[in-house]
């Protein structure tokens, strides 16, 4: 694991390494570069070591140096890669790098090497003899990768923060980011906040010609939610509970040892007990919580012991105060590089893990393979209707009001954020009546799914856009931010794949989304827990708004910062500000979401 940065077009060393020294976070245990001056191409990493302690330090060369890589990530069926390219005859300088594996890859198998890999990474390949770099997300998006490609000149880093450095990078905000940010609390690829950075996608490989200073990006997978096979559902328990199996044990690939983050959930009890049952020995297992009477809603500590009880885990906790939060905000902003209106609290689960492991297994993921939180109800719904409209339209129904009543609120779910028609009233003040809005935008990415269910087209646009985008988002950087890898079993990708063959209405339930992930994992988990009703891993932000949080509330999302900065309307503060903290409505989300980006504002761009 680590950090990686690099800068195609004349440059000097030192912008190189201040790039590199940016990510040390990412990566405490060692640096390396690799320049090439005839080309005018370098790049560097900073090491954070997991696998093959002593030899595996990038750059990377192959036998000739004719193949330079650097790497983000793991691996995690290098060892069978491994054995597989010795049989071939080629010979390895490290003991079992992952990372030198993808040379020897690329030498047999040029780009088509992406289909072989299993793990999570973004890597570039300086392939000297063609004059080109090749680089790859991995296909869910667990690792970033930020990229910026102007006059002529090429350069890429796993954290936006470093690109900034670049003398021709500008901090002119995207605001067709912004206008999604609004709705959807992230920024969505391959666009980020600014006009000079893109983000290359989950699943995207790219191609960059030194020479012609051209520039090819390329999908390379995608998921298919449209196949289903059909078996008995105790087949699919069965094999989805070994695939799952074979995945927690497959992303243990470590030199060091392994921990867990344990929230009280279904999804991270589960890596749990699959931890255990693989024959982990001493597993250690961390947990957050709060303490005052009014914030137990969100506390989720009780569930979290009886988990660590079951499984004998060497179990951690630590309660969350707000003013712990305020002062460690500031830098949760800066880590995240982008506006960010999400959940928080898995920053504290990290830094206390970082004081004792540099690895740890998470249950993220979970919830889009089975659940998707319910969020498909809505459109179920609407086609019932829409289909008793078909069978009543000869009746009463006009052939436009039935047109009307089938099309599908995809922005539905998000419209506890923000709608477009609030955004285009009040938040931006018609000043985006020109830009594409976000519910066409998620519209699309529902027709691309070719599915005819709602439960798996709502799945579709989850894994393109917000578990990416958002939850995979926070993971990385929260836990680079405390040198920590963080590892998410449940996103192996033969998993996921397998997982989508499972029809729909068997895969995700309904008065209950997980009951077949429950029936699953039912001998894991304490009977407490089977019983518990869903509850998110958040912080009590309905409360802090309305208490250690307002004044910076009213300071930042005041009409007059907000007339001089020039971004929102003032009518924000009249319309959702104001009547909140006067508990005349819960606008929660809507302040946090455009609070967050006050705060960033304040970091990256004062």
């Amino acid at each position: 694991m680590c950090g990686i940065v690099g800068i195609s077009g004349q440059f000097e060393i030192e912008t190189l390494r201040k790039m590199n020294s940016l990510l040390i976070h990412r990566g405490p245990d060692g640096s390396g570069e690799f320049i090439d001056r005839d080309r005018d191409f370098g790049f560097g990493m900073r090491r954070l070591s997991i696998i093959d302690l002593q030899k595996g330090t990038q750059p990377m060369a192959n036998e000739d140096e004719s193949l330079w890589v650097v790497c983000n990530g793991e691996i995690y069926n290098s060892p069978e890669l491994r054995q597989e390219m010795m049989a071939k005859g080629h010979l390895f300088r490290t003991d079992n790098s992952d990372v030198e594996v993808l040379l020897h890859l690329y030498e047999e198998r040029k780009e088509d090497l992406l289909h072989d890999l299993n793990g999570m990474f973004a890597f570039v390949i300086y392939d000297r003899s063609r004059n080109r770099l090749f680089g790859a997300r991995d296909r869910i998006g667990i690792k970033p990768f930020y990229y910026s490609f102007k006059d002529e000149k090429f350069a890429f880093a796993s954290e936006l923060k470093s690109l900034l450095n670049l003398p021709w990078v500008s901090k002119e905000l995207n605001f067709q980011s912004l206008y999604h940010y609004v709705s959807l609390q992230f920024t969505p690829a391959p666009d980020s906040i600014f006009r000079d950075i893109k983000k290359l996608p989950a699943a995207h490989s790219f191609t960059y010609d030194l020479s012609a200073k051209q520039l090819r990006v390329e999908r390379y997978w995608n998921l298919d939610v449209a196949r289903v096979e059909q078996r008995s559902s105790e087949e699919w328990a069965s094999m989805v509970r070994e695939k799952m199996k074979e995945a927690v044990k497959r992303w243990t690939l470590s030199d060091v040892p392994i921990a867990c983050s344990l929230s009280g959930g279904l999804d991270s009890s589960a890596v749990v007990g699959l931890l255990a049952e693989s024959g982990v020995k001493d597993l250690r297992t961390y947990s957050l919580g709060f303490g005052k009477p009014d914030e137990q809603g969100c506390n989720e500590l009780p569930l979290a012991r009886k988990v660590a009880q079951k499984w004998k885990t060497d179990h951690h906790e630590v309660i969350l105060e707000p003013k712990r939060v305020l002062n460690d905000l500031e830098k949760m902003v800066w880590h995240l590089d982008e506006p960010y209106g999400g959940g928080l609290p898995s920053w504290y689960i990290y830094e206390m893990i970082g004081k004792d492991v540099k690895v740890c297994l998470t249950g993220t993921g979970g919830d889009e393979l089975f659940g998707n939180y319910g969020k498909y109800r809505v459109y179920e719904d609407k086609l019932l209707r829409c289909r008793k409209m078909m069978r009543d339209l000869w009746a009463h129904r006009s052939l436009e009001e039935f047109k009307e009543g089938f099309r599908l609120p995809i922005g539905h779910y998000y419209h506890k954020y923000f709608s477009d028609a609030v955004k285009d009233e009040f938040v931006f003040d018609h000043r985006a009546d020109s830009i594409v809005k976000t519910e066409p935008f998620l519209e699309r990415l529902w027709k691309k799914s070719s599915s005819t269910s709602p439960r798996n087209a709502v799945a579709y646009v989850d894994f393109q856009l917000q578990l990416p985008e958002e939850f995979l988002l926070v993971t990385d950087r929260f836990s680079m931010a405390h040198s920590v890898e963080a590892r998410v079993p449940f996103l192996d990708h033969t998993l996921v794949e397998f997982v989508f063959g499972i029809p729909p209405f068997l895969r995700t339930g309904g008065r209950d989304p997980k009951s077949f992930f429950k029936e699953i994992i039912k001998e894991l988990l304490p009977q407490e827990l089977y019983h518990a009703p869903k509850s998110g891993f958040i912080l009590p932000l309905h409360i802090w708004t309305r208490r250690e949080l307002q004044p910076m509330i009213e300071a930042l999302l005041s009409p007059s910062y907000l007339k001089m900065q020039g971004i929102f309307s003032p009518k924000v503060y009249e319309k959702i500000v104001k009547p909140h903290l006067l508990k005349k409505i819960d606008f929660t989300q809507q302040i946090w979401t455009i609070f967050m980006f006050q705060m960033w504002y304040q970091k990256f761009q004062l």
